[in-house]
């Protein structure tokens, strides 16, 4: 449900936690970026910083400067200004990622997983088999058949979760039981109903079938599309994945490791909710191809 008025959370002195819903979907994210817009173009002294998340937004502020009452109702104005969230559109990015499917370096992280913590079924055939799909061709068509929504960065920095915006993508997964240790850096998995990169080798528990060649996180900001941020993507952009061979993956990597490897990116569009909805009234969500 998304909430009709915002709720409150403190936490401490210096942070605010703004709950838009109860619910992890699409138009309360889009609720969430938008309400997010909003309070950034406001630039209402003592709001340090926000940072949108799948229903909620944190805010950091400067009690010295703002109280949270003060916060509350000012933030809380915002929300009320917007009225129909069919009337939003939110500025948004389109980037297209090449993807190498059914890779070994997965694979071998899933024969360490069993080797080392316990025995579980191989993650690509577990989406297969959960999601009720013919077969890895068809996990394949389905992960590389629509646009992603950049929901939230978290968890680690440059992670992005992203969202199906075609329903008859979704994929779903339970999460590693108990957590891996490692992730291959770059790794492509699913859990619960969302799909992320890995931008480092870090602990997970997404069920990992894909690697991309392309990073999505650079300290060094080596890479043309790194220079202004050290994370990629920016909450509201949207991925397409690209099915890629072995012999493309190993070009890419090259070049990447040569500092002349060029993100491919559609640059701003007006992505409206309007006409996004009037879209999957075309569509019917059980109709997998």
């Amino acid at each position: 449900m998304i909430y009709q008025e915002p709720r409150f959370l403190p936490g401490g002195d210096k942070f605010i936690e703004m709950e838009l819903g109860d619910e992890m979907s699409f138009d309360c994210n889009f609720l969430v970026h938008s309400v997010s817009a909003l309070i950034r173009a406001a630039k209402i002294r003592g709001i340090v910083e926000i940072v949108p998340e799948l229903s909620t937004i944190m805010i950091s502020y400067d009690g010295d400067q703002i109280s949270y009452d003060d916060v509350v109702r000012e933030v809380g104005a915002l929300r009320r200004s917007i009225g129909s969230l069919e009337s939003q559109e939110l500025d948004s990015r389109l980037w297209y990622f090449p993807v190498l499917y059914i890779d070994p370096w997965t694979r071998a992280c899933y024969d360490d997983y069993c080797a080392k913590i316990t025995k579980k079924e191989w993650d690509p055939e577990l989406l297969v088999r959960v999601n009720g799909l013919a077969d890895f061709k068809q996990l394949i068509r389905l992960h590389s058949g629509c646009e992603y929504w950049v929901a939230a960065l978290g968890f680690w920095p440059g992670l992005a979760s992203h969202m199906p915006l075609d329903p008859r993508c979704v994929l779903t997964a339970p999460k590693y039981n108990p957590p891996r240790t490692w992730t291959p850096k770059q790794a492509i998995g699913v859990g619960g109903g969302l799909c992320a990169i890995y931008p480092d080798q870090t602990p997970g528990g997404y069920q990992i079938f894909a690697r991309t060649p392309a990073p999505i996180w650079e300290p060094t900001q080596t890479l043309p599309a790194f220079k202004q941020s050290l994370a990629l993507f920016n909450p509201g952009d949207r991925v397409r994945f690209v099915p890629i061979d072995r012999e493309e993956y190993d070009y890419i990597e090259r070049k990447v490791a040569e500092g002349t490897y060029q993100h491919v990116m559609s640059d701003f569009q007006k992505f409206s909710i309007r006409r996004y909805h009037a879209w999957l009234k075309t569509v019917d969500p059980k109709e997998r191809f």
